[in-house]
């Protein structure tokens, strides 16, 4: 007895399972007895031979199954003016683990390394934790993955790899700032999407207002406009330079979205605007808006109407803006290009429930009409409180107002661009 005891507490393996943890007792010790006396001989003299015809039976018995731990993934970054190819980055992170940790540099470590911020932290971390692939936020992060941090990472944080993209970080000295991540063997790459840059954006929008100080802002930004009415070669140069790069595909805009439709019945929310420069503001107020429903639907207006009623084109253009929203968890669905009136057609086509529109909002033609009359007629429009003041102008102003600070910030930041490029190969992935 005692002997198929010990038997029993020997092979866990075998015996943890939904048939023996019922059977443990009398029962269990029966079991015991009789495969040792199948399998030895030990109380009866019968030889192993038998064994072979029993055991096979016993893969049929349920076993255990072990939980693996998930696999915890780590990429970082400044986010600052946050955009779609900082949202594809950790989308593309997030398909190399189950869980994505997230670490915001830190304004200081920003300012030693590339120059002042535009955002604050407190801005950066609405923005990133608001990512439909982020799954923890690490604030004040190290530029550098040193040795201790990288510790901390595998110890504090679970930490299985650290992801950076293709092109190049490197520290003032030179030296590559994960170097150590990659000589341990803990360091994965993701491709580097195309077309958009923090320093780019900066660069369209010193163009786009740099006669602020007249009242007067200057279209830049739009493909058609009359380089003549600049000052020379340099400045046509200058201004093609900062036309948005980014080739807009199908497959990208599937990979943002949920692609799920509202279940049956469900309360449709709706809100709009422009969502360029896409900032704090945006997120919280986005978060706000889909707790009044079940589903939110997000109208971006095209850059031609808000050029009509704003007097410029959007820094971003459309399909940059739209994939900005569609990364944000909070939204379930957007209308590419929606009209500046709500209609009747449009409330019913989408079974609209509840159209909103926030306090703060970006300054429009004098005299607009008012694009929520159907709505408000309807019974079914309502101002929510925007929670914060911030707009895609006093973002911009920012910039603005630091001019020389932000161009000295960019001339570094786009010769190391430039020599990415220049050196640029194929690399395949999402």
């Amino acid at each position: 007895m005692i002997v198929g005891l010990l038997a029993f507490e020997s092979h866990q393996g075998l015996w943890n399972s939904g048939y023996y943890s019922q059977m443990f007792g009398i029962g269990g010790v029966m079991i015991t007895v009789a495969i040792l006396w199948l399998s030895t001989g030990y109380f009866g003299g019968i030889s192993a031979p038998f064994a072979p015809y029993f055991w096979p039976y016993l893969g049929h018995l349920p076993k255990k199954k072990e939980r693996k731990r998930p696999v915890r993934v780590y990429m970082d970054g400044c986010f600052d003016l946050m955009h779609y190819g900082h949202a594809n980055a950790l989308r593309q992170a997030k398909l190399l683990g189950d869980q994505l940790v997230v670490g915001v540099v830190s304004d200081e470590e920003i300012v030693a390394n590339k120059g002042p911020p535009v955002l604050s932290m407190e801005e950066r971390l609405t923005l990133v934790s608001g990512l439909k692939w982020v799954d923890e936020v690490i604030p004040n992060a190290p530029y550098e993955i040193t040795e201790e941090f990288m510790n901390t990472l595998f110890n504090k944080y679970s930490i299985d790899y650290i992801i950076h993209g293709d092109d190049p970080c490197l520290l003032p000295d030179g030296t590559d700032a994960y170097a150590l991540a990659k000589k341990v063997g803990r360091y994965k790459q993701i491709k580097r999407t195309e077309g958009v840059s923090s320093t780019d954006i900066v660069g369209r929008i010193l163009l786009t207002f740099k006669q602020k100080e007249a009242g007067r802002m200057e279209n830049t930004t739009d493909t058609n406009v009359d380089v003549n009415q600049n000052t020379g070669p340099d400045s046509c140069d200058q201004v093609k330079s900062q036309l948005s790069n980014f080739l807009p595909t199908s497959r990208r805009i599937m990979q943002f979205s949920n692609g799920q439709a509202p279940s049956p019945g469900a309360r449709i929310v709706y809100i709009d605007g422009a969502f360029d420069l896409f900032h704090a503001g945006h997120v919280e107020i986005l978060r706000i808006a889909r707790q009044l429903g079940d589903f939110l639907l997000v109208g971006v207006h095209d850059d031609q109407a808000i050029r009509d009623r704003r007097g410029y084109r959007p820094i971003m253009h459309l399909h940059e803006r739209t994939l900005s929203v569609l990364a944000y968890r909070y939204v379930d669905e957007v209308i590419i290009g929606a009209p500046w009136e709500v209609s009747r057609d449009m409330i019913t086509t989408f079974n609209i429930s509840l159209v909103v529109h926030g306090t703060v909002t970006e300054g429009s033609s004098v005299g607009d009409i008012d694009p929520y009359v159907v709505p408000k007629s309807m019974g079914i429009f309502r101002t929510i409180t925007s929670p914060k003041t911030i707009t895609t102008v006093s973002v911009a102003t920012r910039i603005i107002d630091n001019h020389e600070a932000y161009k000295k910030r960019n001339l570094k930041k786009k010769a190391s661009e430039d020599r990415y490029y220049a050196q640029k190969k194929f690399v395949s992935g999402d």
